[in-house]
Formats: structure tokens, C-alpha cells, sequence
């Protein structure tokens, strides 16, 4: 068995898709009997990213970065991310000739496009850059892979994800009961790149409920009185959540995958989504989920779907197919030296 070396900027107590992903595969990888290490920002003097401050970017010298690569002695390295950690840690791996892969998680992109005027195809290119270096580069759908194809990105290699089925399953609805119905759920981050207003401006009956917190928060909150916000919720208490709404919608144009979209149908629950990627690579069941340019159309359809059959396809997402497309996509770090001599 092999030593693989992870390295992430995204990491505890963060709560997103980047970190459940990292952990999970990582357990599956013990579990087979890998020994798994994790290089983020824990240990470091850390900063807050400017209008995401749940993220922490580590300030951290590359003497530091080189050290710990060598005390770990990994057979593989993988860079999950494209922050102070992944940058130094592909100039080290270049540097010293160690094969690496890495993984495309986020559309920073359009992230930073909406947030100040600078033109995507910048940050493009600096993801170009970045990702080239790499023996592939690891991305969660097939749409996903087909648009950065078309940006020139290469190595790409379509890497699926999975969903734990025993804390989110169907059973009984305990949240909502005194709320008109039905109870239409969104779960994710509140932020305008996650497109939580579409799903707020719907005209269609119910209540819809918002779980999660961010930026953008206060201003829907206030905005949109009649929806309840929740703010973050975990463990226990999310799986309850999930089980106890009718339809999950997804407004997010922007996501590469969209967890909290399997999460909901291994709950029981059909979801309602943008034909976009993400949902059209995720919700491939019509019998599980609908999609549609008009959102609202969408949830009126999903309404009718039966609860069963969303859980029937989220049980086709599993962790261990996950680990099983990462372990096969790593390199081992000899793979450079072996390919220059």
C-alpha cells in the first residue's frame, strides 16, 4: 500500500463540498490501508479571504512547505486546491521533480467575477496554468470537464462523488409541520454566486426554508420575510431537516457538482434545478429529480415525483467509487523523474 499526501487550502471547520469530499475519500483510503496525509492550514498563520471568510489562506514560506513534503515521504502527492498551500506545493514539486495530480473544485472564475471586474478568462488562465502542470487534473463532471476542454485545460479526468446513505435516508418528517405547505428547501451557502434570490423570488405556494449562512444572508432575510432562514445546521439535525421538506431546490448556476444535491435525494427528496452542470450531470433520473429553465416549473414538477425513486439514485453515488477514481488517477511522485531520464 502507498502514502498519499493531500493538499488543500479548503479544510476544518470550513463546511463545504471541497472538505466532506477530501475527508471522505481519505477514510476510504485507510480504510483499504493507504496511509493518508493531509497538508492545509492548520499549524499556520492564517488570514481571512476577502468576502469569504470561513476560507483561511495560510502564510507559509516554501522552506516550510518542502520540509514537511519530505518528512512525509509520500508516494503520491495530490493538490486539491489553487491557494497559498497548492501553489507552493506545485513550485516544490516542480522544483524537485515530483509528479503530482491535482483536482478542480470551484468555479473561482465566475466566484471573483461577481464579486469585482475582473474578466474570467484572467482567472482562467491562471487556473490553465496552474492545472497544466499537473499528471492530470481530477473534475467532478463530464460537463465540467467538456467546458474546460474548451478553455484548453488538459488531462482532465472526470472524478464522480458520493454521499454517506445511512446519516441522510428517508424517515420521519419531524421539522415544518405547522408551516403552510409544501415546504420547498434550500441547503447551501447564502451568497450571490450561489443564486439563492431564484429560488426566494419564486411565485409558486408553500414556504420556502433556507439552511445556511453567508454573505448575502441579512439582505434576503430582510428582503424575503416570508421564507424561513435557518442558518447553519449539522449532523442530526440537517439529516431531520432534509427528510421533512417535499422538494429541494437547487438555484445554483455556477456550482461544478452540487453535494447537497445527492444529500437530498438519499433523504428521500426530489429536487427541482437549472438544466446546468452540475444538475444534468448529477440528476440523470427523471424520476428522481426535474430540471428546467423556469425554476418554478421545475418544482412543480418535482412535486410529483416519488420519494423512493430519489433515494433508489442517490444509492448509485457512493465514497468508495469516489476514492476508487482517485486512487486510480494518482501518479507516483517518481513519475516526472522516470518520464526526464
Amino acid at each position: 500500500m502507498s502514502k498519499v499526501l493531500i493538499v488543500t487550502d479548503a479544510w476544518l471547520p470550513q463546511t463545504n463540498g471541497v472538505v466532506r469530499c477530501l475527508e471522505a475519500v481519505g477514510r476510504e483510503l485507510v480504510r483499504i490501508g493507504h496511509e493518508v496525509s493531509y497538508l492545509t492550514p492548520e499549524g499556520f498563520w492564517t488570514f481571512p479571504l476577502p468576502t469569504y471568510p470561513e476560507i483561511r489562506l495560510s502564510i507559509v514560506t516554501p522552506p516550510t512547505i518542502a520540509a514537511f513534503v519530505d518528512r512525509q515521504a509520500p508516494d503520491h502527492i495530490h493538490i486539491a486546491t489553487e491557494g497559498p498551500l497548492g501553489l507552493i506545493a506545485r513550485l516544490i514539486c516542480l522544483e524537485q521533480g515530483l509528479a503530482f495530480t491535482s483536482s478542480y473544485h470551484t468555479r473561482f472564475p465566475e466566484y471573483v467575477a461577481a464579486r469585482m471586474p475582473i474578466p474570467t478568462e484572467w482567472t482562467y488562465a491562471f487556473l490553465r496554468w496552474f492545472h497544466g502542470a499537473a499528471a492530470a487534473t481530477l473534475v467532478p463532471t463530464a460537463s465540467m470537464r467538456d467546458e474546460l476542454q474548451l478553455r484548453a485545460f488538459t488531462g482532465l479526468r472526470t472524478w464522480t462523488r458520493g454521499v454517506d446513505h445511512a446519516r441522510f435516508a428517508p424517515g420521519e418528517k419531524t421539522w415544518f409541520s405547522g408551516l403552510p405547505g409544501p415546504h420547498l428547501l434550500h441547503v447551501g451557502r447564502v451568497s450571490v454566486e450561489k443564486n439563492v434570490e431564484a429560488f426566494l423570488r419564486l411565485d409558486v405556494p408553500g414556504t420556502k426554508i433556507v439552511v445556511g449562512d453567508g454573505p448575502q444572508r441579512a439582505e434576503l432575510e430582510a428582503r424575503y420575510p416570508e421564507a424561513l432562514f435557518l442558518g447553519l445546521r449539522t449532523g442530526a439535525e440537517l439529516s431531520a431537516i432534509y427528510r421533512s421538506a417535499d422538494v429541494f431546490v437547487f438555484p445554483s448556476k455556477t456550482d461544478t457538482f452540487g453535494n447537497v444535491m445527492i444529500e437530498a435525494l438519499a433523504s428521500g427528496l426530489p429536487v427541482a434545478a437549472f438544466p446546468v452542470t452540475g444538475p444534468r450531470d448529477v440528476l440523470t433520473d427523471p424520476a428522481a429529480a426535474a430540471m428546467d429553465e423556469d425554476l418554478a416549473r421545475a418544482v412543480t414538477q418535482a412535486l410529483t415525483l416519488d420519494r423512493a425513486a430519489a433515494r433508489a439514485h442517490a444509492l448509485t453515488f457512493t465514497w468508495e467509487t469516489c476514492a476508487e477514481i482517485f486512487l486510480d488517477t494518482l501518479v507516483p511522485v517518481s513519475h516526472r523523474l522516470a518520464a526526464a531520464a
